[in-house]
Parts: C-alpha cells; sequence; structure tokens
C-alpha cells in the first residue's frame, strides 16, 4: 500500500520532524520495511538526532556554508543550492518495522529536509 503525507515548511531551508506521522503509518505494518520517497527535486529525507534542536540548526548552517544561495550557478531558476543539498541528503530512504513500530535508534528522527521552501510538499510511504 502507499500513503501520502502532506507536508508545509515555513522556511527556505527546514528540517521538519516527520517521525510522528511515520510512526503512526508504521502501525499498519506487522513487521517489515517500508520506504520512504521525496518526489520533489529540491527536498530530501534523512534520520539524524531528534533530542536537540541544535543538531537541526547546526546542520542547516553547515550546509548554507558549503552551498551558498548564490555562488555563480548556471540554472536559471535560482534554487541550484536547493538542488545540491537535496541530492547529498536523497529522496528516499527505509526504515525496518517491528509489531508495528518503527526501529530507530535512541535519539534518531525522521527529517523531512526543504531546501526550496516554504511549499506545500509530499512524502509518499510504501509499505
Amino acid at each position: 500500500m502507499i500513503k501520502e503525507l502532506q507536508v508545509n515548511s515555513g522556511n527556505r531551508n527546514e528540517l521538519i520532524d516527520v517521525t510522528s506521522q511515520v510512526a503512526e503509518v508504521a502501525k499498519g505494518v506487522l513487521d517489515g520495511v517500508i520506504t520512504l520517497f521525496v518526489p520533489h527535486t529540491t527536498a530530501a529525507i534523512t534520520i539524524n538526532e531528534g533530542a536537540d534542536p541544535d543538531v537541526k540548526t547546526d546542520i542547516l548552517r553547515k550546509l548554507s556554508e558549503l552551498i551558498p544561495k548564490n555562488d555563480g550557478y548556471e540554472h536559471a531558476e535560482g534554487n541550484s543550492d536547493s538542488h545540491l543539498k537535496s541530492s547529498l541528503f536523497g529522496p528516499s530512504l527505509q526504515v525496518i518495522v517491528e509489531n508495528g513500530r518503527l526501529v530507530l535508534g535512541t535519539w534518531q528522527s525522521i527529517y523531512f529536509c526543504e531546501f526550496d521552501g516554504p511549499r506545500n510538499r509530499k512524502l509518499i510511504i510504501k509499505y
């Protein structure tokens, strides 16, 4: 089955915690693997620490330093940095489900990575 979640970003660059929404979908899976897919070229998905919000801040700050918005890119839309960032993180990942629960580490959360917002986005979950 496929479930489509709506993710709304409020900033140009943002890591949005979607763990609880994905966990809700996982309740319908006894055991297996779910695939999370972002069908956008300027957004991505990742797993990282969710306990300390400074981790998200540090990730976004360092990405902006490494891949600045304006750096002489050829792409005319003005969002080449967003394409580069999303390519680094990737459009999909898989998460193990056991007894209807996500198998994540103690500090791990699932983040939708917005790099060209604010926008209304989709996160597709295959289970």
